[in-house]
């Protein structure tokens, strides 16, 4: 039996983009703040096209070989070990390389031949090429305002993808989502989104991210759960977003005024 579809809200034509998109083998990249329903969007498009998802959270130590693979040593003898990139490459899996930039540069190296037409994989360490399965895909995401353009893709990367573009969904859509999620009553909801939109409209704070749909989802699950709402709100949204205490009680003091 198919597992139940994971609930996402469409904003735009992003669904029918990314079908065509696969239809077609074009990598995709989504670009978009954190927290903004790029990782859920595409868990629900890999579950409407009924193909296994293999996600992977880059940092900065992620290399080309934890994609690729290594030898390993098992008991008396060495082995190669398919990384998840080429575990994907091989069963025609969807891949989806989360917060690419902030991977090290050979993790792109490594990607080029995969992003246009040959669809291959060179893997140096055994010497052979690996012609991707018919059914695979690449899909990346990362956060174009991040630290203001340390990490950057570079346009050469860019432009082997088909992009779109997450922000934050409108507030009734974004109300709807927190219900859906979090079976919170739609008032409370009304009003946490309130409360983000008031944060993200608030520049002169200088956070370097805002409130994101995600820390509102949790903010929801606390109170729906029965924490206090004030609580709720200071834990999973206002102290998340930033250590300097002056900024902690401004928000604070705004948010009790709002809940």
């Amino acid at each position: 039996m198919k597992n139940q579809s994971p609930y996402y809200h469409q904003i735009g034509k992003e669904v029918e983009v990314f079908e065509h998109a696969y239809k077609n083998k074009i990598p995709f990249l989504l670009k978009g703040p954190t927290g903004t329903g790029k990782s859920r969007f595409i868990e629900y498009m890999a579950h409407k096209l009924d193909k296994k998802l293999i996600t992977i959270s880059c940092h900065e130590e992620t290399s080309s070989t934890d994609l690729v693979g290594r030898y390993i040593i098992k008991g008396a003898e060495t082995i190669w070990s398919d990384g998840p990139l080429t575990t994907a490459i091989k069963q025609g899996a969807i891949i989806y390389l989360d917060e690419i930039a902030e991977a090290r540069p050979d993790v792109i190296v490594a990607i080029h031949s995969l992003t246009d037409h040959r669809r291959e994989l060179f893997i140096d360490k055994l010497g052979e090429t690996i012609k991707a399965h018919a059914d695979f895909m690449l899909v990346a995401s990362f956060n174009p305002g991040y630290q203001k353009g340390f990490k950057e893709l570079k346009p050469s990367t860019r432009q082997r993808f088909i992009a779109t573009s997450f922000a934050y969904p409108e507030a009734k859509i974004e109300t709807d989502i927190l219900v859906n999620e979090t079976g919170i009553e739609g008032e409370i909801a009304k009003k946490l989104v309130n409360i983000a939109t008031k944060i993200r409209n608030l520049t002169e704070l200088g956070l370097s991210e805002t409130v994101s749909t995600r820390l509102l989802v949790d903010a929801a699950k606390l109170i729906h759960s029965g924490l206090p709402k004030r609580l709720s709100v200071e834990v999973a949204i206002v102290e998340p977003l930033t250590d300097d205490l002056e900024v902690v009680e401004a928000l604070k003091d705004l948010c009790n005024l709002m809940i």
